[in-house]
């Protein structure tokens, strides 16, 4: 069987090679640079005005400390919606009232139609750490199945490439594997690699791959064990590349996949259409700098293993040694050595799997948050260009305001008592100043209803117009009380990175299970527990507030029900019964996870997706 057992190596600094010519660039200099003066202009003038409406609301009768401190907070918190609030109107412009939006901001997608022969090698990869291996095995056998179909099977090759510690898991892990080998004609390209320490994490994983097979590969397309591709998408990306040479990494749009867990079912629903114009329009101004999200994307292996070997950050940890949030910082290195990096922002068929609980969520959340930070020690990193430092540092501020809008909360209370003592205050400036602020926070989602409903047979594909509008309604009130919940744990766990709390890298839970009320209350009782005194407070204050702070206070007082009824897998049935928070797949599933569920159905799994009446 070809596998091997070792240990990974340490990451150091790997020799550097002599920088590779590079072809002609996919898009002008100039175009691009008119593209992000006009999108930072719109996010600065937008920001500004914002800012000036808050100190005007909160000079009214003079500043006090719980203004400037709100005014501070409100400062940090802001720019993340506004970028969203841009990004998804200019989404929106160019995929209906655009000429030709792929010409514009894909320029290199054409190349995915064309009927040429593939002569690059592709490895594509699956890394696990004690995930469980029948349901990652299955999902990397029907990637080879669906790539065997197209013709072009040959030009791949597969590892399934483990960081498992359990030995009983490695153990399945191994014999699967030999199954897979010994039930087809052509085991020799399907290969397990398993270290004894997981070294660099899954970074570290991929490294060690490319250090020991990647100068026999031109291409690595990496999956994670919850991913799925079709094999017409990753041939048409493979084209992609190959007619590209300057592409260093290509990232496909990862979405969902049909899910029997409310929770998940239902916040895939809302990132399913809120994607499509968010995406297209970052994908208009950052273009070649653009995100790599570790999985389901193509990179180009040597200029990888020569320029993005990640550094080993000083310190201890949480902020110090290997570098969890990999991802990005690749796709900086990539770019600091002349490759593009690109995002495919159109649904090709690319698909991971969502945390089925609410728990689940905040776990891989507190892990992102963690690696994000991290980020605050590569800012000075020598030849990064100035957008991959803006990125870095709005991956950072992506997480920092969310312990300021927790601290804005707790101070509502304090500033509506300050209010009631200044005479003429401009309640028409804080009504205007609260709507315009969650228009931006929901620009991302109502762009997308708007282009699910401008788009012919875009509510359909969701199940009809009925479904889709009433799910809508449910995801919005979803999204509103699990931001309440998931901020808290954030802000909790932010506290904690400043006095070395960190967290463990370990198998993430997948399928659907339910969360008992004692396991809700031993996670979200802080939450309850901001909630009640926070909410009791401004009711003593003002009532009015209160009934105008419950989009953002109401998740603080469910929180508990809310994890508990999100998690049940009756409620999941029932949606999915109903369809209701369906995605498209659901309404017409691909070939692919067709092909998936049946064998999740032989090895007396639940199947993922539910054919709608």
């Amino acid at each position: 069987m070809s596998h091997t057992v070792e240990t990974a190596s340490k990451l150091s600094v790997a020799p550097r090679r002599p920088r590779l010519s590079l072809p002609t660039r996919l898009q002008s200099i100039s175009d691009l640079r008119r593209r992000r003066i006009i999108f930072l202009s719109l996010n600065f003038v937008s920001y500004v005005a914002l800012l000036t409406g808050a100190a005007q609301l909160m000079s009214a009768g003079g500043w006090t400390p719980v203004d400037m401190i709100m005014f501070a907070c409100f400062a940090i918190g802001t720019p993340w919606a506004i970028l969203g609030f841009w990004n998804a109107v200019i989404g929106l412009w160019l995929l209906h009232f655009h000429a030709n939006p792929g010409k514009t901001v894909a320029p290199y997608a054409r190349a995915g139609d064309a009927d040429t022969p593939l002569f690059v090698k592709t490895a594509v990869l699956m890394t696990l750490r004690n995930e469980d291996p029948a349901r990652a095995i299955a999902r990397l056998k029907t990637v080879k199945e669906s790539l065997d179909r197209t013709g072009h099977g040959k030009a791949y090759s597969y590892f399934l490439l483990s960081d498992t510690n359990v030995a009983e898991v490695a153990q399945a892990e191994e014999r699967l594997v030999a199954e897979w080998q010994a039930s087809t004609a052509d085991g020799d390209r399907i290969f397990y690699r398993r270290r004894t320490d997981n070294s660099g994490f899954k970074a570290g994983n991929v490294r060690d791959f490319c250090e020991r097979w990647g100068a026999g590969y031109d291409l690595m397309l990496p999956l994670d064990a919850d991913s799925l591709m079709s094999g017409d998408a990753i041939v048409r990306m493979t084209r992609m590349m190959q007619a590209h040479p300057r592409l260093g990494i290509l990232q496909s749009l990862v979405v969902g996949m049909p899910s029997a867990s409310a929770f998940a079912r239902i916040f895939q629903f809302g990132m399913r259409h809120g994607m499509r114009s968010y995406t297209m329009g970052q994908a208009w101004w950052v273009a070649d700098c653009g995100p790599f999200w570790g999985h389901n994307a193509f990179v180009r292996i040597r200029p990888f293993k020569v320029h993005c070997e990640l550094p080993v950050l000083p310190g201890k940890p949480p902020l110090g040694g290997h570098i969890l949030s990999h991802d990005q910082v690749e796709a900086v290195l990539m770019r600091k050595a002349g490759y593009e990096v690109r995002v495919l922002p159109c649904e090709i068929g690319s698909w991971e799997e969502n945390p089925p609980t609410m728990i689940d969520f905040i776990k891989r959340d507190v892990r992102w948050c963690q690696g994000n930070m991290q980020y605050a020690k590569l800012l000075g990193l020598p030849g990064l260009l100035p957008l991959s430092r803006f990125q870095l540092a709005w991956a950072m501020l992506m997480f920092v305001g969310i312990p300021a809008w927790t601290l804005m909360i707790a101070l509502l209370p304090a500033a509506a008592y300050e209010a009631q003592s200044v005479a003429d205050y401009p309640v028409g400036l804080a009504i205007g100043l609260y709507v315009a602020f969650f228009a931006m926070y929901l620009a991302p989602k109502i762009a997308g209803l708007i282009d699910a409903t401008l788009t012919k047979g875009g509510m359909n594909s969701y199940g009809g117009p009925l479904r889709f509008l009433a799910s809508a309604v449910i995801e919005l009130v979803f999204s509103f009380l699990q931001g309440a919940v998931s901020t808290i744990r954030t802000t909790i766990f932010m506290i904690g990175l400043a006095f070395g709390k960190s967290v463990t890298w370990g198998g993430q839970s997948r399928d659907a299970h339910g969360v008992s009320w004692a396991t809700a209350f031993e996670n979200f009782w802080p939450q309850t527990l901001f909630g009640i005194v926070v909410c009791a407070a401004l009711y003593y204050v003002s009532p009015t507030v209160l009934l105008w702070s419950l989009p953002l206070t109401l998740g603080y007082l469910l929180a508990m029900p809310f994890a508990v009824i999100s998690s049940q897998p009756s409620v999941g049935r029932w949606l999915q019964r109903v369809g209701l928070c369906g995605i498209p797949e659901d309404f017409r599933t691909p070939a692919e996870i067709r092909a998936l569920d049946r064998r999740n159905q032989t090895d007396g799994d639940l199947p993922l997706s539910q054919q709608a009446a």
